[in-house]
């Protein structure tokens, strides 16, 4: 006989554990902060091309003397220039806050870094700046987009399961997406990565991976609660239709998981940050995904049926005794 998990029986545990991971991403919140990217807080980018090897630390400390900003430093080694075979080394920094970067600032960073490491030959390759007032309207549109996503998964699962209670299997719905976004963002907060359009990114790519389970799950309740009948307790179809459709979501998210680590890997290989803060919260999203679809959605909207129903009998039993 095939093994079936209790996952409405063991709720408790599985809500435990997401408590504990919002608690542990909290308090990494208060310790490490926020930190927005420069294209959504706003600041100036500076980078140079250099050879030979640098002190990381001692640029830093240098640039730091040189400005009130907060500055931060990227190192890129062995990167390819385009149309070239050829590679180079180059560094990048980032001043959160300026509207801009004046010419003799430029000048002023850059002759003190040919003065202080004349052996590395520093030569500036490119600058940008982002007004704070743009960078905070983008965050803004991209949240909302990520908002009216969300809002409009729900009205589609609402609709397209009415027979089953269409609106509070929605709502559950939402409930497990928003975990799943709030563990990608305590990703970007614990691994001190900047939020940057990749988060707005991951979060739409596993708001539609996570549903897709979901409403393959609801899919199968409302089958089962068909051919089982009304009577049958909703728990029991619930689990039953996690289990039947449990190993297709694990295989799913296991092949999934194994694309995305080796861009990780490949990543971390040629140092390619912008790919790693990709696809490190992609990873945790998609184990993310696959624990919430089958040990939380299901859970909740039993429990909220079940107090729909006893409030039902409850009011029909004072009916009748009055």
């Amino acid at each position: 006989m095939k093994h079936t998990i209790d996952f409405v029986g063991k709720r408790k545990i599985a809500f435990t554990i997401s408590l504990c991971i919002i608690v542990i991403g909290i308090i990494f919140n208060i310790i490490n902060g926020t930190q927005l990217d420069i294209q959504f807080s706003g600041g100036a980018i500076i980078s140079y091309s250099y050879t030979g090897e640098i002190d990381e630390n001692e640029v830093q400390r240098l640039v730091d003397g040189m400005t009130e900003e907060k500055v931060s430093i990227q190192v890129n080694q062995n990167v390819k220039i385009a149309g070239s075979d050829e590679t180079q080394n180059t560094i990048s920094l980032s001043f959160s806050g300026n509207q801009s970067i004046s010419l003799d600032k430029q000048k002023e960073i850059t002759n003190a870094l040919e003065e202080n490491f004349p052996d590395n030959h520093f030569a500036q390759s490119e600058s940008s700046s982002v007004d704070p007032a743009m960078g905070s309207q983008f965050l803004l549109k991209c949240l909302v987009a990520v908002a009216i996503a969300a809002v409009l998964m729900v009205v589609y699962v609402a609709f397209r399961f009415k027979k089953i209670g269409g609106w509070s299997a929605g709502v559950f719905a939402l409930v497990a997406l928003l975990l799943d976004v709030s563990n990608v963002y305590f990703t970007f907060i614990i691994c001190r990565l900047p939020i940057d359009s990749n988060f707005i990114a991951v979060a739409l790519m596993i708001l539609g991976y996570s549903l897709n389970d979901t409403i393959i799950i609801y899919d199968r309740v409302r089958e089962n609660r068909r051919l089982s009948g009304p009577k049958t307790d909703i728990g029991d179809i619930v689990n039953k239709s996690i289990n039947q459709n449990l190993s297709r979501t694990i295989n799913t998210s296991i092949t999934t998981f194994a694309a995305i680590t080796v861009v990780f890997v490949v990543s971390l290989i040629f140092d390619l940050p912008s790919v790693t803060s990709f696809a490190l919260p992609m990873m945790v999203g998609i184990v993310s995904g696959c624990y919430t679809t089958n040990c939380i959605v299901g859970p909740l909207w039993v429990m909220w049926k079940k107090r729909g129903k006893n409030k039902k009998e409850d009011k029909k039993e004072a009916t009748v005794e009055a």
